[in-house]
């Protein structure tokens, strides 16, 4: 097993070295976020910040710009802005994960880095098999597996995975986003004392339970956190109908906001709120640092019909993940925040005071760029909609007549254009992360949050404002 683990580690670091001209020099490589090395990068995973370091694992497939065997690919850093890649976590060679070392989440405990993951096996008749895995690491880069620590219980079907392990008091808690018998979504929980032996607690949330009725036949990449006074469950369901603007993405991410019973082991909650209303965000992780920030990572990306049409798979690469965000819980939500590490990446600061516009489509020269911290203050708002256009390729409007943001790119397997809304009682700040192809977008103050990737011509850096409306602009170059 060692020599064929060390075969197709050396397969994958070929493919990184083989394509290293072509990933670097692509025109969409982005400039402040992480990627994959080579091939096609998704979920967030084993997020944690270990001896003072911070650790990005995340979902890779090194030989293709499809969702093929998993790896866990992994960067480090000590500031969360200035990566280092590291050698490759995990490989799928054993033979519960032959198939895919699934997503899954870290913590420390007694000096030494614990990885918890999903190992993936398809049987030859087309079926799957789905064990809960364990890997242990004493200095975060190098790990040894050890195995499945949780098999799959009764009750449940195979797509049974994602485990996300917390620690209160002297107990451990996993939860799985898992799918029963009859095709509905769940969260399972299990309890530990020693993180190698777990008892199977129930269910404590998913269709049926908590006011819910049917809500997806599957919960993806599940997070539990407590945050300034309210518990949050963060999941990724599959399966939701669209509601009005709600639910636009094949797939959606959100949370609930609630009260865990840890004597019971019993969850309460209201109801499901999207994460954000853009266009590319699933599968979100958060973990809580040094400082006490919960801070929050996503795929930066979406599997739907237009994936394959990605203009970096011409290059061998596809997708990335978000910038980090802070959470806050306020006024009933939560709310996200860049970092305030991002500030250290701005130069060249432009300042605009009082701009207004009436009707009128203007064009700063020292508003444009690929890689850029935009952050509008809106003093007044007229009764017309206010307009920013970048780069001729994706364009963000407020209607203040709908209370609605809206934000709208080309699709990438049509041509035409296609938009997502988010509501808003009263816009009064748009903070926006424009990338040499990605838009993040913080609504008054993270109250709402859109996320999305475009690929404008790599040679226009325009920015263009239009409608009827009085504001303050800040703008900074970011550094690579």
């Amino acid at each position: 097993m060692v020599v064929k683990e060390d075969l197709l580690l050396q397969k994958a670091y070929y493919e990184i070295e083989k394509n290293k001209d072509k990933v670097i020099n692509d025109p969409y490589r982005l400039g402040y976020h992480l990627m994959p090395p080579v091939g096609l990068l998704n979920d967030p995973n084993g997020l944690i910040q270990y001896k003072g370091v911070y650790h990005v694992f995340y979902q890779w497939n090194p030989f293709n710009t499809s969702h093929g065997n998993k790896f866990w690919g992994h960067y480090s850093s000590k500031d969360m802005v200035h990566w280092k890649e590291e050698p490759i976590a995990l490989a799928p060679v054993d033979w519960y994960d032959k198939n895919g070392c699934y997503s899954g989440s870290a913590v420390e405990s007694d000096g030494r880095l614990y990885l918890f993951y999903t190992g993936n096996v398809k049987r030859k008749d087309g079926s799957r098999e789905t064990f809960q895995c364990l890997a242990v690491s004493s200095d975060g880069v190098t790990f040894e597996k050890h195995g499945p620590i949780l098999k799959l219980p009764k009750g449940y079907t195979a797509h049974f995975r994602d485990p996300k392990v917390w620690k209160k008091d002297e107990m451990w808690y996993m939860i799985l986003g898992a799918q029963t018998i009859d095709k509905q979504g769940v969260i399972a929980l299990f309890t530990s004392k020693d993180l190698y032996h777990w008892e199977n607690a129930g269910k404590i949330a998913g269709a049926g339970m908590n006011g819910l009725g049917e809500f997806g036949y599957m919960w993806e990449c599940p997070d539990f956190f407590h945050l300034n006074g309210g518990d949050i469950l963060l999941s990724s369901p599959q399966g939701l109908e669209k509601e009005g603007d709600l639910y636009q993405n094949v797939y959606q991410s959100g949370y609930f906001i609630g009260e865990f019973d840890y004597e019971n082991l019993k969850y309460r909650h209201g109801h499901f709120t999207e994460l954000d209303h853009g266009f590319d965000f699933y599968a979100p992780q958060t973990f809580i640092d040094e400082k006490g920030r919960r801070i929050l990572y996503g795929w930066m990306g979406i599997t739907d019909d237009t994936e394959q049409y990605h203009p970096t798979i011409y290059n061998n690469w596809v997708h990335a993940l978000t910038m980090p965000r802070e959470l806050m819980f306020k006024n009933g939500r939560v709310y996200q925040l860049p970092i305030e590490e991002m500030k250290t990446l701005r130069k060249e600061k432009v300042v605009m005071n009082h701009i207004k516009i009436e009707g009128n489509e203007v064009q700063y020269d020292c508003v444009e760029g690929k890689s850029i911290e935009l952050i509008v203050e809106l003093l007044t708002v007229g009764t017309k909609e206010f307009n920013l256009s970048f780069r001729h390729e994706a364009m963000l409007s407020y209607d203040p007549s709908k209370k609605e943001i809206s934000l709208k790119r080309r699709n990438l397997k049509t041509g035409y254009l296609e938009k997502r809304v988010c509501k808003i009682s009263n816009l009064s700040k748009l903070h926006i992360f424009m990338d040499c192809s990605s838009l993040e977008v913080f609504i008054n103050d993270g109250e709402q949050v859109m996320t999305s990737r475009y690929f404008p011509n790599p040679k226009d850096q325009t920015i263009t404002i239009n409608g009827d409306a009085e504001f303050n602009l800040s703008k900074w170059e970011l550094e690579k």
